[in-house]
């Protein structure tokens, strides 16, 4: 019978322990919402699990800024005093198609209101994501960030594999909703900016 010396097997423990933590951590939403994983697609294949923040814990998410399709200059910082609604998306991902059309329509009711900003990740190759903007026109620009390098501004809030998912900003540039996976639909999102807004 072989035995372990003990501070090999208290450090076999801690190996354990810190495994099924990650793992834990890896598969969970953020505030303890329920569980989207993305498996071996790469995206979010349920229905959007959304996730409130109390006005008290919201925080604010880092930089945000960049250079749209167009050409033209984003930040984040220069859209205080209404809400932003960030949308992560790629063009090789199905739920992301099916969702554009609802984004566009609740970014069209909301209008003035909100500010909508497009976040394209893990496409290679621009040209495909330029082609998923002209088979789904919106009426608010979209960053092109393939190394998904712009989502470090949401560490603390998003999977790194959430995809797609959006997140609402509050006027006061605070985190305040989150949808990981498909938005159910374009009601959903144009209530959930308004309930953000007035809690």
């Amino acid at each position: 019978m072989i035995r372990h010396q003990p501070e090999v097997t208290s450090r076999l423990r801690v190996l354990v322990v810190a495994l099924l933590v990650s793992v834990t951590v890896g598969c969970s939403t953020p505030w303890g919402g329920d569980r989207a994983a993305t498996g071996d697609k790469g995206y979010v294949s349920s229905n959007g699990v959304i996730s409130r923040v109390p006005e008290a814990d919201r925080v604010r998410p880092g930089e945000l800024s960049g250079t749209t399709f167009d050409g033209a200059p984003w930040s984040l910082a220069d859209q205080r005093g209404k809400p932003v609604v960030v949308n992560v998306w790629a063009s090789w991902c199905p739920p992301c198609r099916a969702e554009a059309r609802d984004i566009a329509a609740a970014a069209t009711e909301l209008g003035a209101d909100a500010s909508f900003i497009g976040i394209n990740i893990r496409d290679p190759r621009k040209a495909d994501a330029e082609a998923f903007l002209r088979t789904h026109p919106a009426p608010y620009p979209s960053l092109y960030d393939p190394a998904g390098e712009l989502l470090l501004a949401f560490h603390k809030t998003l999977p790194p594999n959430a995809l797609p998912s959006t997140v609402v900003i509050d006027s006061e540039g605070r985190v305040a909703a989150i949808v990981l996976g498909r938005v159910p639909s374009a009601r959903t999102l144009v209530d959930l900016v308004r309930d953000v807004e007035s809690s």
